[in-house]
């Protein structure tokens, strides 16, 4: 039975969905402020795990993943490119989605806009206010917010304290009850903002604050109440936090298990364009393809953090280069079932590392059917539907065919040499050393220069 890892109860549950053989998924997409680096891709990717196999377990998945694109960070990039808001919001979502296409993450079975959502975020702001749980600020800025004394469970989900949290800063709190209420609805501010950043509302023109929206679109295609909320683990507080309070309050029961990605980090801070140690798709696509960056990402649980390197990357795309070379040699065309080890650690919580070694172990064991001359297609069908699951089969015809000419050749001279290696391998095993040396002599008449590491032979040009 698939066990997940829940956020509020700090415990790994089994998953019981609320429609048997359904799964209503909701995953807090990005702002699109700016373009995406490794850190944004990981949530979309392991999420995109996550919902393969829930497909692969049965189960009709209903996927949200919604894009914020309209925000105050939004607001302040424009202003300081000399852009409009929107131009800058639409260029940063289309980045967005060629770096996804470059990763082979799965469309949602939607994915809606904030700014297409305005009507269903008045809605429920007008329900919160008639239900006590909200109001309009006294100064007549236009804001509303929700008065989180008014919710007694406020801080469920982060297991905190109301008198413990900070002030939520998204707003002037001048016109707050308290200073930890939080924004639903931000009044226009003309002297600052364009006219194009404001709806009409019944407090006056304005836009939607950061919170509402998630809970108006989650509602709206999900209903009421479904069964995961997803997102980086950065979104915990205040973000889902005030998803919960507000929605609760409003009388949906909202998700029923809440799951969070770790960060990847650099130098052991949160990878961000902030701190200037970003690292955008396209150039880290130069160094390696889109399913091996992809592998190095889905290698580790999604709940661990990752200390980026070129270092780690690079012996992550070499050690995807060798299952490519099995399946290159063993010649599979179809995809077969996962073991039933594979499927074990996936049902724990989606244990990729342990998903991973099942996968290893199969490769090796189709290495060894093929140097004793043994029919190595089950395995290689194996191979290929654990691969599939994380989104990694070469044989996806969703993988982009064009990339860097440099990148394909590579890869191309990489399968090439580490098929002769393994043919030069299996010639030494078996004491034929002039074939061995024939090979060895081949490989250097290419210009390729072969070094022996404890990690196995690689090449250079020589």
């Amino acid at each position: 039975m698939l066990r997940l890892y829940d956020t509020q109860t700090r415990e790994v549950r089994d998953f019981v969905p609320l429609e048997e053989g359904k799964a209503g998924l909701y995953v807090c997409g990005l702002t699109v402020q700016s373009e995406p680096h490794v850190g944004h891709v990981r949530s979309a990717v392991n999420f995109d795990v996550l919902q393969r196999w829930l497909r692969y377990r049965g189960y009709d998945v209903t996927f949200i993943r919604n894009t914020t694109d309209i925000d105050d960070k939004i607001l302040v990039k424009a202003a300081e490119q000399g852009r409009p808001w929107y131009n800058l919001a639409y260029a940063m979502k289309r980045e967005l989605d060629r770096a996804y296409e470059a990763l082979n993450v799965a469309p949602p079975t939607y994915e809606p806009a904030a700014t297409g959502h305005v009507p269903e975020m008045l809605e429920l702001i007008g329900q919160l206010i008639e239900k006590g749980h909200a109001y309009p600020a006294a100064d007549g800025s236009g804001d509303v917010y929700f008065d989180v004394r008014s919710w007694p469970s406020y801080g469920e989900l982060t297991h905190q304290r109301i008198d413990d949290m900070e002030a939520a800063e998204d707003a002037d709190p001048r016109g707050k009850r308290d200073p930890r209420d939080f924004a639903l609805w931000k009044g226009w501010k003309k002297e600052s903002e364009p006219e194009t950043a404001a709806w009409p509302s019944p407090w006056g023109p304005g836009r939607p604050g950061w919170h509402i929206e998630c809970s108006a679109m989650a509602g709206k295609y999900l209903g009421a109440a479904f069964d995961i909320h997803g997102g980086g683990v950065d979104l915990r507080f205040p973000h889902h936090e005030n998803e919960q309070a507000q929605s609760r309050a409003a009388g949906h029961r909202f998700a029923a298990y809440w799951m969070h990605n770790a960060w990847i980090t650099t130098a052991g801070e949160k990878m961000s364009k902030s701190l200037g140690n970003s690292l955008l798709i396209p150039e880290v696509l130069k160094r390696v393809r889109g399913i091996e960056l992809r592998y190095y990402l889905v290698a580790a649980h999604y709940r661990s953090h990752v200390e980026f390197s070129f270092e780690a990357l690079d012996e992550a795309a070499a050690g995807f280069r060798r299952i490519e070379n099995f399946l290159d040699r063993a010649g599979a065309s179809e995809r077969g079932d996962v073991p039933d080890a594979f499927a074990a650690a996936m049902d724990d919580d989606l244990g990729t590392p342990a998903a991973v070694a099942v996968l290893y172990d199969a490769v090796r064991e189709g290495n060894r059917q093929l140097a004793a001359g043994e029919d190595a297609t089950a395995t290689a069908e194996s191979v290929r539907a654990m691969l599939d699951v994380l989104g990694l089969d070469p044989a996806d015809p969703s993988w982009p065919s064009s990339g860097s000419a440099d990148a394909g050749l590579t890869h191309a001279v990489d399968v090439l040499v580490a098929g002769l290696l393994e043919r030069r391998a299996e010639a030494r095993q078996a004491k034929d050393f002039a074939t061995a040396d024939a090979i060895r002599d081949q490989i250097k008449a290419a210009g390729i220069e072969v070094e022996d590491t404890p990690d196995g032979p690689k090449w250079s040009l020589s």
